[in-house]
């Protein structure tokens, strides 16, 4: 399982869901699921949200088995 810290990193920028999507090229929905552990990204949605928040995947996705 894929487990993001994507709501941490929105609340430290002060971003909405919508705004997030917006950038990366998403539907809110989308957003809304990756938080909920629902969806797993691919890599270039995971590695265009960390662009986003100026980290890397790893600081913002982790994997737990």
């Amino acid at each position: 399982m894929i487990r993001n810290r994507i709501k941490e990193y929105r609340a430290k920028y002060d971003m909405k869901q919508e705004d997030l999507a917006k950038i990366v090229g998403v539907r809110r929905e989308t957003i809304g699921n990756l938080e909920k552990g629902k969806y797993n990204p691919s890599l270039v949605l995971a590695w265009n949200i960390a662009k986003v928040f100026n980290a890397t995947i790893e600081e913002v996705f982790t994997v737990e088995e």
